[in-house]
C-alpha cells in the first residue's frame, strides 16, 4: 500500500500538540461504560452497611497507610456549590408571565495546595455557581472565590481567606507513578467528610471518551470513589498529590470498580497558568497521526508495535523544525514510553510553549533522539464566552478576505446549540480583535453580568452581531 494512501486510513486530526485517532480507534475498541462525574446534591440516600471488625494491621506488604492519610485528610475540603436553576413553569406561572427558579446545592471535594488558601477542584463541581462555600476538616467554613477554570481538563482553582496558615498537600510527580502502586483517594463521598479509601493504580494514560476530538489522559485506580469525591485528592503512600479524582465508570452512578483522576502534573501546569496568566497556555508538537499497532507495523515494515505514527507534520511547528516527517514513529518522550496517543497528550499538556522535549523516533529503520521545541497551540478554549477560538492562518486571511480576527472552532455551554463554526470574530465591544491574546485582554477587563457586543463574519462574508452576557 502506498504510504500516503495508507496514512489517510488513520482518520487523523490535530489535537493541541499530540495526536488523535478518529474513526479507526472507535472501530477497534469496545464501547466504554457510562462515565459519571461525582459531584452530588445535598440530599443523598445512604445505604446501610455491615460493621467490619479490623483484625489486620494498618500495613499491607509493609506499606503504612496511616501516615499518608494523616498528612492529607486535613488538607481536603468539602466544596458546596449554590446554584439557581430554571424549572418548568406551571400554567399559573405562564398566565402571569413568570419564570420560576429553584435554588440547588451541589457538593464535592477540593484540595488545599498552598498554606494561604488556594484550592484545586473539578470544574464540574463549581460549574454555574452563584455562591461557593468551603468547609475544612476542622468544620470551619469560608466563602470561596473562583480564580479560574480549564473546562477541557475539568480543573478549577478557588481561593479562601483564612486567618491562619492552612494544611496543604504537596504535588508529586504523576509521570513517575507506576501501575500497581498503592494510592489513597481522599474526599467527601455522599457528604461524608474526611473519607479515605485505598487502591492501586490500575492504568495510566486512559482516554475516557473515544468520541471526543480531544484525547484525554487519566490515571485509573480501583480505590473506591463515589459521588462527592470529585475534586478530591489521589495521593501516594508518601502523602504526595498524584491526581485529582474526577470520574467513575459506572452504570449506576456509584462506584463499581474503577475511577479516574487528572494527573497531578497536568493539574499543576493548569493551576500555574491560571495564577500567572489568567488562562491556560497550551503547547503542541505539531503533528497529525494515530496509534501504531501490529497491522500498521506490518504495513510500514517495522518491528515496533507500540507508539505514534506521524501522518503529517504541521508547517512551522516544532516537529517540522526538528525534521520529523510522514511515516516516522514516536516511541518515547523524555524517556517516557508512549504506547498510545493519550500518553503523548497527557505529557505534552503538562508542558508550556517554548519547553523542549526529547522524542525517541524510529525513522527509516533507524532509532534516534530528536529535540523538539513545543510551539503555541493556536486553539484556545475561552469559557468566559463559551467558545473555542483559533488564530487565523495565512490561508484563512486569504479565504475570508480579512486582515485580522479569530476563528470560532466550536461553541460550548449555552452557545452549543448555535452553529458558529468557522465564523470570524472581528470586534468585541468596538475593540478590534487581531488574535486570541486580544480576546483574552478584553475579557480580563469585563465585569460579571456585563453584556458584550460581538461582531462576526459568517462563511458567506456577511457581518453579524450578537450580544452575550458574561456569567
Amino acid at each position: 500500500m502506498h504510504m500516503k494512501s495508507f496514512i489517510k486510513t488513520l482518520g487523523i486530526a490535530i489535537l493541541g500538540g499530540a495526536v488523535v485517532l478518529g474513526s479507526y480507534k472507535l472501530f477497534i475498541e469496545e464501547e466504554p461504560q457510562q462515565l459519571t462525574y461525582q459531584n452530588t446534591s445535598l440530599q443523598e440516600d445512604i445505604a446501610p452497611v455491615q460493621s467490619v471488625n479490623y483484625t489486620e494491621a494498618t500495613t499491607i506488604g509493609g506499606v503504612d497507610f496511616t501516615q499518608a492519610a494523616e498528612k492529607t485528610v486535613h488538607a481536603v475540603v468539602h466544596v458546596k456549590n449554590k446554584t439557581v436553576t430554571r424549572v418548568r413553569p406551571s400554567f399559573f406561572d405562564l398566565s402571569r408571565g413568570r419564570v420560576p427558579y429553584r435554588e440547588a446545592i451541589g457538593s464535592g471535594s477540593g484540595v488545599i495546595i498552598t498554606e494561604d488558601g488556594y484550592i484545586v477542584t473539578n470544574n464540574h463541581v463549581i460549574e454555574n455557581a452563584r455562591e461557593l462555600e468551603v468547609t475544612l476538616n476542622n468544620n470551619k467554613t469560608y466563602k470561596a472565590e473562583l480564580i479560574g477554570t480549564e473546562p477541557n481538563s475539568d480543573i478549577a482553582l478557588l481561593k479562601i481567606e483564612a486567618d491562619e496558615s492552612l494544611p496543604y498537600i504537596v504535588f508529586g510527580d504523576s509521570d513517575q507513578t507506576k501501575i500497581g502502586e498503592w494510592v489513597l483517594a481522599v474526599g467527601n463521598p455522599f457528604n461524608l467528610t474526611s473519607t479515605v479509601t485505598a487502591g492501586i493504580v490500575s492504568a495510566k494514560g486512559r482516554d475516557l471518551d473515544t468520541r471526543d476530538a480531544v484525547a484525554q489522559s487519566f490515571i485509573q485506580t480501583d480505590a473506591a470513589v463515589n459521588p462527592g469525591n470529585s475534586g478530591g485528592a489521589l495521593v501516594n503512600t508518601n502523602g504526595e498529590l498524584v491526581g485529582i479524582n474526577t470520574a467513575i465508570a459506572s452504570k449506576t452512578g456509584s462506584y463499581v470498580g474503577y475511577s479516574f483522576a487528572v494527573p497531578s502534573n497536568n493539574a499543576r501546569k493548569i493551576i500555574n497558568d491560571i495564577m500567572e496568566y489568567g488562562y491556560v497556555q497550551k503547547g503542541m508538537l505539531g503533528i497529525k497521526g494515530g496509534n501504531l499497532n501490529g497491522n500498521i507495523a506490518d504495513e510500514l515494515g517495522i518491528d515496533e508495535s507500540e507508539g505514534i505514527v506521524v501522518a503529517e507534520v504541521v508547517e512551522d511547528s516544532g516537529a517540522a523544525n526538528a525534521g520529523l516527517k510522514e511515516g516516522d514513529v514516536i516511541t518515547m518522550i523524555d524517556n517516557i514510553k508512549i504506547k498510545k496517543f493519550a500518553d503523548l497528550t497527557g505529557y505534552v499538556t503538562s508542558k508550556n510553549p517554548g519547553d523542549k522535549v526529547v522524542a525517541t523516533v524510529l525513522s527509516d529503520g533507524t532509532i534516534k533522539d530528536v529535540t523538539i521545541e513545543l510551539t503555541k497551540n493556536n486553539t484556545v478554549s475561552i469559557p468566559t464566552i463559551d467558545m473555542d477560538l483559533r488564530n487565523l492562518t495565512k490561508k484563512d486571511l486569504k479565504t475570508y478576505g480579512v486582515k485580522q480576527g479569530v476563528k470560532i472552532v466550536r461553541t460550548i455551554g449555552e452557545l452549543a446549540r448555535y452553529d458558529m463554526t468557522d465564523y470570524i470574530i472581528t470586534k468585541i465591544n468596538d475593540n478590534t480583535v487581531s488574535d486570541i491574546d486580544d480576546v483574552q485582554s478584553i475579557l480580563r477587563n469585563v465585569d460579571p453580568n456585563e453584556t458584550l457586543l460581538i461582531q462576526m463574519m459568517n462563511s458567506n462574508g456577511e457581518i453579524e452581531r450578537f450580544r452575550y452576557t458574561v456569567d
